[in-house]
């Protein structure tokens, strides 16, 4: 029976946040789906939080050790965010277990009932490293007595990554640098170390196995584009240990990255500004023309 360790990272938020809704749900699914797996999966599942915080969680979620630090101790902003480290967390996950493979998915993802068989045959199937894409579901459901409700939407399709399942005995190959959670291209960065120390690698876009309570994008804000390209630099240097612009796999990820950073990236974006700079000079003439022409 293949052994599975899974860590979330749980926090205390006010009533405006979304995760209001969202953690208690993604705490009773991770209850369901542990039982359900019971005498097919052994599946462990822990939690993560801060030192100051306490967050309520559900009993059966082991605690591992509390974060000590956030990405405001590594890099300056001007904002106060307390974003945590991915590596922090998942490097607690590897010391508090022996499991065979890892799981790390963000707190507002809630798993259907069947997720870890599903994780369990794909890992039958020879995938050592693989990403679930959620399906995101009507805003209209919030509470945890909704959950029938929620498992019968099908919802849409999600671009995003937030489910990632590794082999343990691969982590510490893993270069995560100081990429904060909570914010865009988290995803692309653990993404890029599934890729490159995975023998066999998959996104799997078409199951019905996680759900997400709508699609608010919340880490677009513009309050928060500082942690963005902070984040952004993270993947670049993460690129970098890998080789990736110069060694770059057969893979619709690495592809994608390497259109968006790779030299040629950097031509056509100095191309398409010079012909948005040739369309708004002829415009700036032809006013200037029918000024001259009325007069």
């Amino acid at each position: 029976m293949i052994n599975i360790a899974h860590v979330i990272q749980p926090v205390v938020v006010d009533s405006s946040s979304d995760l209001t809704v969202a953690q208690p749900i993604t705490f009773e699914t991770m209850r369901i789906a542990r039982q359900f797996a019971t005498g097919k999966v052994h599946v462990v599942q822990f939690f993560t939080k801060y030192h100051d915080e306490d967050p309520l969680i559900s009993e059966g979620i082991e605690k591992i050790p509390d974060l000590t630090r956030s990405v405001r101790d590594v890099a300056g902003f001007q904002g106060n965010r307390k974003l945590s480290l991915i590596k922090d967390i998942l490097d607690r996950l590897y010391e508090a277990t022996n499991a065979d493979y890892m799981i790390y998915t963000n707190v507002d993802i809630a798993l259907m009932p069947f997720f870890y068989i599903v994780v369990n045959w794909i890992i039958e199937e020879g995938y050592d490293a693989f990403i679930i894409n959620r399906r995101t579901i009507s805003k209209t459901l919030k509470r945890v007595e909704d959950i029938p409700l929620m498992y019968s939407q099908v919802g849409e399709k999600h671009k995003g990554y937030d489910c990632f399942v590794f082999k343990r005995s691969a982590y510490p190959k893993y270069q995560l640098g100081n990429t904060c959670i909570g914010s865009g291209k988290v995803g692309a960065v653990l993404a890029v170390n599934l890729i490159y120390n995975a023998k066999k690698f998959k996104v799997f876009t078409d199951l019905h196995a996680t759900f997400h309570i709508g699609n608010d994008k919340i880490w677009k804000s513009p309050h928060l584009n500082e942690y963005f390209l902070h984040n952004e630099n993270e993947l670049k240097k993460v690129m970098q240990h890998y080789d990736v612009l110069q060694n770059p796999l057969d893979n619709p990820i690495i592809e994608k990255l390497v259109d968006q950073y790779g030299p040629q990236s950097m031509k056509r974006k100095i191309k398409r500004g010079f012909i948005k700079l040739g369309k708004k000079a002829k415009k700036i003439a032809s006013v200037f023309r029918s000024k001259i022409a009325d007069r």
